[in-house]
């Protein structure tokens, strides 16, 4: 079964991002921000599949039913979110409160010189991660993405720091698994983000937040394999120019039995799926997934 944010069709095109860059750059944050409230309340008014997830989402993070203001504020978080992106791609950390939590994980593997996979997911930003550079200058994170969705977003942010398409590394190509454990060894960092399922990957479906929901294996079979320690970072966007980062060790990988694996890693992905829960409730409008994420139309119509 082919997971629906593969099919989703992408709705905005290079022209118009590359405009929002364009007067994000020639405006400065706080003045673009002003353009985010007519786009927001477009899409609240017109993205009725979006707009369902959002309110379906809204309703069990928040255990009441949502306003149009939640739905509004869902939506301007990650219209807001987005926007940094393009000031963070450019290295560029100086309009935002950066709170670190957990920084001392992060500097004792780089004083290790370990490397290190960090799992996030669609949640808040994982582009202010970048400011691990402030431990280490020449530190940057690669991150494991499928290549083949929003393209049109990937080409723009490319043409804003060239060093973006080379930080990439595709899943599913036959050099993937190579490069990952290239890297790692060498005490890099690689993002993955365990949230989305590839189109035939493995999968499980544990209960998140009140109904069962499915999430991808491979990150924890990538971490049983490649024997890497596994840091949770989430990135939650507070308002303002505010976000709060944090760094937690979720897996610390030494030896897995081949016989063992599928428990352990069960066990790895409860513990994110846990995780994932206590910071949705945390910062409930972070959570950037705008489909039906729980599949609850296809279960209705079992």
């Amino acid at each position: 079964m082919t997971p629906q944010w593969l099919g989703q069709r992408e709705r905005s095109n290079v022209l118009t991002i590359r405009f929002i860059v364009w007067l994000a750059t020639l405006l400065g944050r706080s003045a673009t921000q002003v353009f985010l409230y007519p786009i927001c309340f477009y899409f609240v008014a017109f993205s009725v599949k979006a707009r369902r997830a959002s309110r379906d989402y809204l309703r069990r993070v928040l255990d009441r039913e949502p306003t149009w203001r939640d739905l509004f504020r869902h939506y301007f978080t990650f219209a807001t979110v987005t926007l940094d992106r393009i000031y963070l791609l450019r290295g560029r950390e100086d309009p935002f409160d950066i709170h670190l939590h957990g920084e001392e994980l992060i500097a004792e593997l780089l004083a290790k010189g370990q490397g290190a996979l960090l799992l996030g997911a669609h949640f808040g930003s994982f582009e202010i991660g970048r400011v691990l550079g402030r431990l280490r200058r020449d530190h940057r994170i690669r991150m494991m993405m499928f290549g083949d969705n929003a393209q049109k977003i990937q080409t723009v942010l490319s043409a804003i720091n060239p060093e973006f398409a080379s930080s990439i590394i595709s899943m599913g190509k036959l050099d993937s698994m190579i490069k990952l454990g290239h890297y790692l060894n060498d005490g890099e960092f690689v993002g993955m983000l365990g949230d989305r399922l590839l189109a035939d990957g493995n999968q499980a479906s544990l209960p998140f937040l009140g109904a069962p929901a499915t999430f991808p294996m491979a990150p924890y079979w990538l971490a049983s394999i490649l024997k890497q320690p596994v840091v949770l970072m989430v990135g939650l966007y507070r308002g303002g120019n505010r976000y709060d980062l944090y760094f937690e060790k979720l897996i610390d990988v030494t030896h897995v039995d081949r016989k063992d694996r599928a428990r352990v890693t069960q066990e790895w992905l409860k513990l994110y799926v846990a995780r994932l829960e206590h910071y949705c409730r945390l910062a409930p409008f972070n959570w950037f997934n705008f489909y039906d994420f729980w599949e609850t139309k296809q279960k209705n119509a079992a």
